[in-house]
């Protein structure tokens, strides 16, 4: 918003001047009338780099967005004069650990609010092939599912589209900030494919009677549905021959420019170049899972059906990334040797096979971990996906107390979902990565402990949610 002042001689002369409105400031936010340091130091805190480094009592010290130095005197390794660190802001977290900020992969957060409400849900698109869906243009900043998750460690978040069988583009977004274009630091890290399930069941449809699917139905109606997806990836295909073969590179691309894949430019259904190539939005948004720039999330849980979407996907030379893997510990050697991550959502879902140990689905992320699989924890796409998002260390948890490796439970939460979503700035602490880190009273695995402190790309964020005002409301009651 713009207002236009005007005093009586500037009319005269017909000159205007513009003062831009800043937004109100939140009251947790507002701070003394000095400027803000221009360097925080935390100090005193156990700090977890995640960067195969045991932890270690130590400081860090922060300048803007970024970490500048750490280790037992920071300020001395970057070189500060006495004056310079006389202006050092310094907080002292003694008795506290210091984690990357936690990134929630495969999630509707800030896509769904209360799922009873068909109007705070917006994670569907209609269509069966709609891969130029982007999530990012539906986030609600103001949702309430945000800062609960924030008051949990999460820091990022990567905000998922849902449908039959592409479904789009998911986004990586911050837990923090005024707009969507605030939040929003990847519009797109990956494309979702569902793969057909290959289960058969003799009793789909009633007992007896015409509505009843026989097997070799259903066996035709999964093949008919890898055809149809084959078919599409094909078509895709032959639209990034006639483009290169126009001399229309993806640097050029007026639809998904290089840095962000932004398809805001988009303007009706197609755009001519200036050679007079036409895009098409649905298949530009194809070109980048095509050449690799981002990875195909397959969503896949029976051994069987995970199996079949990596051979389909290593023919078509793409990267993959198994989403659900419920039976992706059957198939751990195989997604290993395929170099293939895992987003694992089902920690606390029940054996699926009346012969499985009751334990099956707690020791799988250590399966899959041990045989070399990068695992990612998730909660899902369902109803409460947005909501469980603040259960993920849980999960992890749960996984170290059935065999998984301490250290592979944390990276499942930072490093290896930095790494699958291209965020070379996130997932560990380091100098000249994103300040985005975490001060937590104990061990994040352990249900007991507590967030203190967090903050985003160097800035402190309020840890306040419905929950925390509730509570201050009513406890004095």
């Amino acid at each position: 918003f713009t207002v236009i002042q005007a005093d009586s001689a500037e009319r005269a002369e017909s000159k205007l001047v513009a003062t831009q409105i800043q937004p109100p400031i939140p009251r947790q936010q507002v701070n003394s009338s000095q400027a803000a340091p221009d360097y925080l130091l935390l100090k005193g805190a156990l700090v977890h780099t995640l960067t195969d480094t045991k932890p270690v009592v130590e400081s860090i010290l922060i300048q803007g967005r970024s970490i500048v130095a750490l280790g037992p005197d920071p300020m001395g390794a970057i070189g500060l004069d006495k004056d310079q660190q006389d202006r050092v802001r310094k907080l002292s977290l003694n008795g506290l650990q210091i984690y990357p900020g936690l990134i929630a992969p495969i999630t509707p957060l800030g896509l769904i609010e209360i799922e009873a409400v068909r109007a705070s849900r917006d994670t569907h698109e209609v269509g069966a092939f709609v891969p130029e869906v982007h999530a990012w243009v539906a986030i609600h900043p103001d949702s309430d599912l945000i800062p609960v998750a924030r008051a949990n460690g999460f820091t990022h978040a990567q905000a998922t589209p849902s449908g039959e069988i592409i479904s789009g583009h998911s986004s990586v977004f911050q837990l923090s900030g005024w707009t969507i274009e605030d939040l929003t630091i990847r519009r797109a890290v990956g494309l979702h494919l569902d793969w057909p399930s290959f289960r058969l069941s003799p009793q789909i449809g009633e007992s007896s009677g015409p509505t009843r699917t026989s097997l070799e139905e259903q066996i035709r109606s999964r093949d008919r549905r890898i055809h149809e997806i084959d078919q599409f990836f094909d078509q895709a295909t032959a639209y990034a021959r006639a483009r290169e073969a126009a001399g229309y590179t993806p640097e050029q691309s007026q639809l998904f420019p290089q840095d962000n894949l932004d398809p805001s430019a988009v303007q009706g259904e197609q755009t001519i170049t200036n050679n007079g190539f036409i895009l098409i939005p649905a298949w530009e948004a194809m070109m980048p899972v095509l050449t690799g720039r981002v990875p195909l999330f397959v969503r896949a849980n029976e051994a069987a059906q995970i199996r079949s979407a990596i051979a389909w996907t290593k023919t078509r030379k793409m990267r993959a990334v198994i989403v659900g893997g419920r039976d992706a510990w059957r198939e751990a050697e195989f997604l290993a040797e395929h170099n293939i991550p895992v987003v694992y959502e089902h920690t606390f879902t029940l054996p699926p096979r009346d012969t499985d140990a009751y334990d099956v689905q707690f020791s799988a992320p250590g399966i899959l971990a041990t045989a070399g699989v990068p695992v990612l924890f998730g909660e899902g796409m369902d109803r409460f996906g947005g909501a469980n998002v603040r259960n993920i260390p849980y999960a992890a948890a749960q996984a170290v107390a059935f065999g998984m490796a301490r250290d592979q439970a944390l990276k499942g939460m930072t490093r290896h979902v930095a790494q699958v979503l291209g965020l070379d700035h996130l997932g560990t602490l380091e100098v000249g990565k994103e300040a985005s880190l975490i001060a937590v009273d104990g061990d994040i695995l352990d249900i007991r402990s507590q967030v203190k402190h967090m903050w985003i790309a160097g800035k402190a964020v309020s840890l306040e949610t419905r929950h925390t005002r509730l509570r201050d409301r009513y406890q004095s009651r």
